[in-house]
Parts: C-alpha cells; sequence; structure tokens
C-alpha cells in the first residue's frame, strides 16, 4: 500500500510527462515556439539526472528522470523547425555557462554538490524561456505550464523529509510558477487591449 505521499509523488510523475502533450502538440501546429537553448539544456539535465539514477542503481526511481529526458528531447528536437528562431546572446551564454557546469557535475562525487550543479545548469537553461515568456507570452502554452506547475506542485507535497534534496522540486514549482503568471499576465493583457 502506497502512503499519501508516495501517491502524490506517482501522480506528479505522470502529471509532468502528460504537461509534453499539450507542448508538443501546440509547437507542431506552429502555437508554440521552444526557446531552442532552453530545451537543449533541460535534455542534457534529464539525461545527466537519468544517468545519475541508473549509475545509482535506484530503478524504482528513475522513471521521472527518464521522463524529464525524453519529453525535453521530443521538444528540442521539434524546436529546430518549430522553435522560437531568435537566437539571442543571452541564449548562447546560458548554453556555454551549462556546459561549463557539466565539468564539476562529472567531477564530483559529493551528491549534493552534484545536486546543486544540476539546479544551476537547468535554471541556466530556464531563463530565455523566461525571459520570452514575459516579453512574448503567446509563444508558450499556458496549458502544459500550468499542468507542469500542478505536478510540482504535488511533488512538493510528496516530499517527507525536507532537506537539500527538496531544492530541486522547490526551485521547478517556482520555475512553473513564474513562467504560469507570466502567461497569464500576457492573456489579461491581451484581452484589456
Amino acid at each position: 500500500m502506497h502512503t499519501l505521499q508516495e501517491t502524490l509523488g506517482i501522480m506528479a510523475g505522470i502529471l509532468s510527462l502528460a504537461g509534453y502533450i499539450p507542448y508538443i502538440f501546440t509547437t507542431i501546429k506552429g502555437q508554440t515556439q521552444p526557446n531552442k537553448a532552453t530545451w537543449f539544456i533541460w535534455t542534457l539535465v534529464g539525461g545527466l539526472l537519468a544517468s545519475s539514477y541508473g549509475a545509482e542503481g535506484d530503478l524504482k526511481a528513475i522513471w521521472l528522470p527518464i521522463g524529464y529526458f525524453i519529453g525535453p528531447l521530443i521538444v528540442a528536437i521539434l524546436s529546430i523547425r518549430y522553435g522560437y528562431s531568435i537566437w539571442t546572446l543571452l541564449d548562447k551564454a546560458c548554453v556555454v555557462v551549462a556546459l561549463i557546469s557539466i565539468v564539476p557535475w562529472l567531477i564530483s562525487k559529493n551528491p549534493t554538490f552534484t545536486l546543486v550543479i544540476n539546479v544551476l545548469i537547468d535554471s541556466t537553461g530556464a531563463i530565455p524561456t523566461i525571459v520570452k515568456s514575459f516579453q512574448e507570452p503567446d509563444t508558450e502554452d499556458i496549458h502544459a505550464w500550468f499542468i507542469f506547475f500542478v505536478a510540482n506542485t504535488l511533488e512538493l507535497l510528496a516530499i517527507s523529509q525536507w532537506g537539500i534534496s527538496a531544492l530541486y522540486p522547490i526551485y521547478l514549482f517556482f520555475l512553473a510558477g513564474i513562467i504560469v503568471l507570466f502567461l497569464l499576465r500576457g492573456k489579461l493583457k491581451k484581452k484589456v487591449c
């Protein structure tokens, strides 16, 4: 029998994967324009996390990290054709910082340091999409981001021991929340005009 927290964690995993469905669909339809830098960095982070889980032998917990690799990988591939066409200096800088951040991740044997580096790499990848969501909210899918926000909220509720390991779910909660707020702001602004 699953505990409430385990059930919430499973629901969070399912919802986080489900969020990619509308995102991918609206990307193919041309309604969403994923930022290439963000999604390639998130694919990299997802791959690193999945390989970490695999290396540690935690195969029961590997499904969410695999999802966080597969979903962004599909979006990254789609971004080549359907993505946001502007490749800014910010995008380039974020990719460089993310790639440099891999080096300490690869050489570190400290799980806490590795977690902090993963959040750093992931948040570096988030910057272009946060900026784009603020400046051009019509280029993102609010339904997908709302699903990600709900999933990340459930993940927070699933945490049984609050410590440094809660850093990544907390970061994801605020990331999705900020993007949802920017997208809602854009929709409200559009209705007023």
